[in-house]
């Protein structure tokens, strides 16, 4: 008996279980980012008990982020920025961000929780402004028959409601809005590639998008590789990249969503705006 255990110790990788290889969790942000939860978009709330699992894995190294996003809604990017940052952190391992296809808009700032950022030669980055894309269907409605009922306290209460004509006011008061946040996106930025950019160069933050080789030249990103290669290079051949998955559960008992089935007909066409609109997203850069 004595033999045999010997036997079997001598066959175990005692050296692995003495020495385990750096672990290296791999979170996907893939899709528009948006509050309201449509098929496909991300938010802090689908992504939450993700970024949770991935700091608390045994041997922790480091943690991937793959960001495939052509932005979305400024506060869910800021959101789930701050919790990547947080939990790296509390954790104090480094964060490498990795753009695929597209990091633009609040793609490219949900990137900046990377303390690295890698893209591909042809991947597109960049996007820092802000944008405001709606429809307009005032005439719409009325060859539907539908009468439009909006009742406030405050003359400032509704803007641009897509069911009644453009005002010169609301546009200058949007306007006011998209020039704050374009701010705050370009002290973000400026913050975080301290050092790698020429923080005085505007045209940076003109709402330009870049290929992944102009945005190395103009320190947008740190380098050009994969995942894989990159973690590699940094942490051994024998580096152990685990993908954490993003789960959207939905209760079994629970009816599978049907947009359009119940719904009074404003409540369906704001359903097929929200689509639309995270179409000509990605339709910006060819996807």
């Amino acid at each position: 008996m004595g033999i045999r255990f010997r036997a079997l110790l001598r066959k175990l990788p005692i050296d692995r279980l003495r020495h385990p290889p750096p672990v290296v969790p791999v979170v996907r942000f893939e899709g528009v980012i948006a509050s309201r939860q449509w098929r496909g978009a991300m938010s802090l709330g689908s992504h939450a008990a993700a970024l949770e699992r991935a700091f608390n894995v045994p041997e922790l190294a480091a943690l991937a982020i793959v960001v495939n996003s052509p932005g979305g809604t400024p506060v869910q990017s800021a959101l789930l920025y701050r919790r990547i940052r947080k939990l790296a952190d509390e954790k104090k391992v480094p964060v490498f961000a990795f753009a695929e296809d597209v990091a633009a808009s609040g793609g490219y700032w949900l990137a900046l929780a990377g303390d690295e950022i890698y893209a591909e030669e042809a991947s597109i980055l960049g996007s820092i402004g802000v944008v405001s894309a709606g429809f307009g269907f005032t005439r719409l409605i009325d060859r539907l028959g539908i009468e439009r009922r909006v009742h406030t306290a405050g003359e400032r209460k509704s803007l641009l409601d897509p069911f009644v004509p453009e005002s010169v006011g609301d546009i200058e008061r949007l306007a006011t809005l998209q020039q704050d946040i374009h701010a705050a996106f370009k002290e973000h930025v400026r913050q975080r590639r301290l050092g790698k950019i020429d923080a005085a160069d505007e045209t940076l933050f003109s709402g330009e998008v870049l290929t992944g080789r102009m945005a190395l030249a103009r320190g947008l990103i740190d380098g050009i590789g994969d995942l894989r290669s990159v973690l590699q290079a940094r942490f051994g051949d024998k580096v152990k990249l685990l993908p954490i998955a993003v789960e959207r559960r939905r209760r079994w008992w629970a009816p599978r969503p049907r947009p359009f089935a119940g719904r009074d007909p404003l409540a369906a066409l704001g359903y097929l705006v929200d689509w639309l609109e995270a179409r000509l997203l990605w339709a910006r850069y060819d996807l």
